[in-house]
């Protein structure tokens, strides 16, 4: 794809990047670890912007937050301690499930975002960490909840912006954590994956839930009728039963080449169970997860 490309850039600074972006007129894309473009093939592109020297490569705690530059690679998220001791490891695990060791090393958790795919690991388990994106154009730097580049919103927040840090708030003292990815191997593409996150009481009532799921929509969602039914009441088995029913309710795949939509239903129900399950039960480090193939 790339023998229509005229010129390659490679800005020290976002300024510069956005400057370059504007001048493209549509026809520059920002890259930096570059995955998903090169198997694009949008034979439109002319002009290639490498943001990887812009200074958006760090991993940072401050305050109340987790701040993750764009151009931070799935390799460094995955051995990063700040991220390993996140909400029980969730972020890291995600980012381990994202294909195979050399994608790692080069896609970054930005572009992964960027791309919009329903099937990115890391977007789920973001939404159910209530991340943000902060996002930057020729005037100014604002941020956005990471839900609204799903939205109708996505043209208008990305028109001649660029994604520069994803901001996660730290989550409720106490919440267990749970990632599942169904893949046909370790390092395809999920056919469903469930991140979950919930905050019980002393008597187990759930006093916060969060689930996400990737690959079971047109968009990364929040199954939030499921997260609403659990508030207040005990994590039991007949709980479960309804959640699970719910989040088969909540979730609208399709069939593809790589499976049915039925098949995508019952296994999002399965994968709820899974990780509502394995939260119930204390354990040393909150965070459950899998991969099934």
């Amino acid at each position: 794809m790339f023998e229509k490309v005229e010129a390659f850039y490679r800005p020290g600074s976002i300024r510069e990047a956005l400057r370059l972006l504007r001048s493209g007129n549509g026809r520059a894309r920002i890259v930096a670890g570059g995955t998903d473009v090169a198997v694009e093939g949008d034979r439109s592109i002319r002009f290639l912007i490498d943001i990887t020297q812009a200074g958006l490569n760090y991993i940072r705690r401050k305050g109340n937050a987790c701040h993750i530059g764009a151009t931070t690679t799935m390799a460094a998220l995955e051995s990063s301690p700040i991220v390993r001791s996140l909400a029980g490891g969730i972020l890291a695990e995600a980012s381990a499930a994202c294909g195979s060791v050399q994608i790692r090393n080069m896609g970054t958790l930005g572009g992964n975002l960027a791309n919009r795919s329903p099937a990115a690991e890391t977007a789920t388990v973001l939404l159910a960490l209530d991340a943000s994106l902060v996002l930057a154009n020729e005037r100014a730097r604002h941020k956005v909840p990471l839900a609204a580049i799903y939205s109708h919103l996505r043209e208008t927040l990305l028109d001649h912006a660029i994604i520069v840090e994803i901001s996660i708030p730290s989550p409720p003292r106490g919440a267990r954590w749970s990632f599942h990815k169904l893949a046909r191997t370790a390092v395809d593409l999920s056919l469903v994956n469930l991140a979950a996150g919930l905050q019980l009481d002393s008597k187990f009532r759930v006093k916060w839930a969060r689930i996400a799921l990737g690959a079971v929509a047109p968009t990364p969602i929040r199954a939030v009728n499921a997260e609403q039914l659990m508030l207040g009441r005990t994590l039991d088995e007949a709980l479960i039963e309804e959640v699970c029913d719910e989040v088969a309710r909540e979730v609208t795949p399709i069939s593809d080449v790589r499976a049915s939509a039925e098949y995508r239903r019952t296994m999002s129900r399965v994968l709820a169970r899974r990780a509502l399950e394995a939260m119930r039960v204390p354990e040393e480090s909150p965070a459950q997860t899998g991969c099934l193939q």
